[in-house]
């Protein structure tokens, strides 16, 4: 999958692919999440995909169910230590469910790329301008 990187002015930092745009900014201006609250962010929707599709694929009423992250970073580095996702489900969820929530939850693409990453290319290619 492409995605293309541009710099829309500001702080700003947009990412287009499949016809969608992600907007980001820094804290100065502040108009869109960081691209680094956005990486978070994916951590804690990726999981509640795969918890969806749980209670989906069972008939299980998703009302009520939510998931907290809770994002706790080393201070001498600023990069996360842990990550806790907190599966809160109202008292009439099925017991016999909860353990398996948890496992559907930690089959998340996301954390599981973060478990094991990619390799890293960068390069510069000189192009003509489009204009």
């Amino acid at each position: 999958m492409e995605m293309i990187v541009d710099f829309p002015g500001g702080q700003k930092v947009n990412v287009h692919f499949r016809g969608h745009t992600l907007k980001t900014d820094q804290p100065d201006d502040d108009t869109a999440p960081t691209p680094f609250e956005l990486f978070l962010g994916s951590i804690g929707s990726c999981a509640g995909i795969y918890v969806l599709g749980f209670c989906r694929q069972r008939n299980l009423p998703t009302g009520g169910i939510r998931i907290v992250q809770r994002n706790h970073p080393n201070p001498a580095t600023g990069l996360m230590d842990v990550v806790e996702l907190e599966i809160q489900v109202p008292p009439s969820f099925p017991e016999q469910y909860r353990a398996a929530l948890i496992r559907s939850a930690e089959l998340c693409k996301v954390k599981k790329t973060l478990e094991n990453p990619p390799q890293f290319a960068v390069t510069t290619k000189i192009v003509e301008s489009a204009t």
